[in-house]
């Protein structure tokens, strides 16, 4: 044993993601594709608005919803075939020349509505190839036990993405109309590609295999441990889901993440909406309360990045949900606009703690090579089911008021933490510990 470490010497431990410079270039790229993306989103309704009618504006705004979930599952497939940093690289000079163009367009035309839902489509196509491979690269530029900070990290780039985009978009408007807007969101874009282009990609190794949460690949599958071999998109694809089906922790997190999901998105998107309508709180107490949830999910995740792991991470994630469904269920049961908003901010704080202990312990426990379609299907079964239920919310809503049907949306989030609960694999899934450096070994 003594010769084999000899010969073979243990690699040293990455860094800190927090002090690795690479990690750093790739959460500012990460950071400014997000904020284009929010000031996108803001240029393309107000644009739409003006050159159009309301409903319009929803059949802009929804264009680009149809691409992105049609061919992210595909997107996950070319992220594994690819190098995901090539893929991030394209999509992002893709999305920077299209906005660019559209800002150049309104600077010296009016375009037609046809033309703005045609960018919405491309847009949204070009986003099912951007989700996965920033869901596959992370293994690449840091060590297995750093994963759990990069997604805290990764997470509180998406709040600032939400927090700071509008604005910007806002006053870019403000100053020079929406070409400018445009025109920002395309920079934005442009200023990702150098920092991407500086990554240093390392090999991808295996997943550890001694914990109960792994599992061998399918059989004829790709590994980490070796390169895969040629095949058809379609083979990889149906590769991949084998994979995530025959895994025994990344399948129950994927469906208890979908049931929460359903739970919670409808009841913090238009159930706020209905439930401050109902109370009569007006603007400035529905601001209120969408302000203590972003606080709330903010602090969650910045929870993560800061420690770097929670210990019993299975169980922690567990408690969490069920104190999400709970707090969410409790909202609409109490009179006072603070209580309420104290109960969004508690919601928030667990939201943020389950989504970065959900991402960490997929990154994690995942095969690298398999990491792209594996996002891919997480993505569509947690952001692409959550829309099926906001319609459900607002007719219950309207027949029988606010009460039961937050407490509903709250009871099946609970029940997809009794669902974790009773799963072993998920109960006894932690996160990677600090790998030690081979000092001793060498010595």
């Amino acid at each position: 044993m003594a010769v084999a470490e000899a010969t073979h010497p243990v690699q040293a431990a990455a860094p800190p993601a927090h002090r690795d410079a690479n990690v750093l270039r790739w959460l500012a790229a990460h950071t400014a594709s997000l904020v284009g993306d929010s000031v996108y989103f803001v240029a393309l309704g107000w644009f739409a608005q003006r050159a159009a009618g309301p409903a319009e504006v929803g059949l802009v705004m929804a264009a680009g919803a149809l691409p992105r979930a049609v061919l992210m599952l595909g997107g996950g497939v070319l992220a594994d075939r690819l190098d995901p940093r090539r893929v991030l690289l394209g999509s992002d000079a893709v999305r920077c020349l299209l906005i660019l163009s559209v800002a150049a367009a309104i600077a010296l035309t009016t375009p037609a509505l046809w033309l703005l839902v045609a960018v919405a489509l491309v847009f949204g196509a070009v986003d099912a190839l951007f989700v996965p491979a920033v869901g596959a690269l992370p293994p690449r530029i840091t060590g297995p036990d750093q994963l759990a900070r990069v997604t805290g990290m990764r997470s509180l780039s998406m709040r600032l993405g939400q927090i700071a985009g509008p604005p910007i978009g806002g006053l870019a408007m403000g100053l020079g109309g929406p070409a400018a807007a445009f025109g920002v969101a395309g920079l934005l874009f442009a200023l990702s590609l150098p920092l991407l282009l500086s990554l240093r990609v390392r090999p991808l190794e295996a997943p550890p295999t001694d914990t109960p949460a792994a599992d061998a690949p399918p059989t004829g599958a790709p590994s980490a441990a070796a390169p895969s071999r040629p095949g058809t998109a379609r083979a990889d694809l149906l590769d991949g889901l084998r994979y995530l089906r025959r895994h025994r922790l990344i399948g129950r997190l994927v469906a208890v993440c979908a049931v929460c999901e359903l739970g919670l998105a409808g009841t913090l998107s238009v159930g706020l909406v209905l439930l401050n309508a109902e109370r009569g709180w007006g603007p400035s107490g529905f601001g209120w309360i969408v302000a203590c949830f972003g606080a709330g999910a903010t602090a969650g995740a910045a929870l993560l990045a800061v420690v770097g792991r929670l210990p019993r991470a299975g169980l922690t994630m567990t408690g969490a949900l069920f104190v999400a469904g709970t707090g969410a269920a409790a909202t609409a049961l109490v009179p006072s606009l603070w209580t309420t908003a104290a109960l969004a901010a508690l919601v928030g704080v667990c939201a943020g703690v389950v989504s970065g202990l959900g991402g960490a312990l997929v990154q994690t426990t995942t095969d690298p090579a398999f990491l792209g379609r594996v996002t891919s299907v997480v993505t569509v079964a947690t952001l692409g089911l959550a829309p099926l239920g906001y319609p459900l919310v607002g007719a219950g809503i309207g027949a029988w008021g606010a009460a039961p049907v937050f407490v509903a949306c709250g009871g099946l989030c609970c029940l997809g933490a009794a669902v974790a609960l009773a799963s072993e694999p998920v109960r006894r899934a932690e996160l990677p510990g600090r790998q030690k450096s081979d000092d001793r070994t060498a010595r």
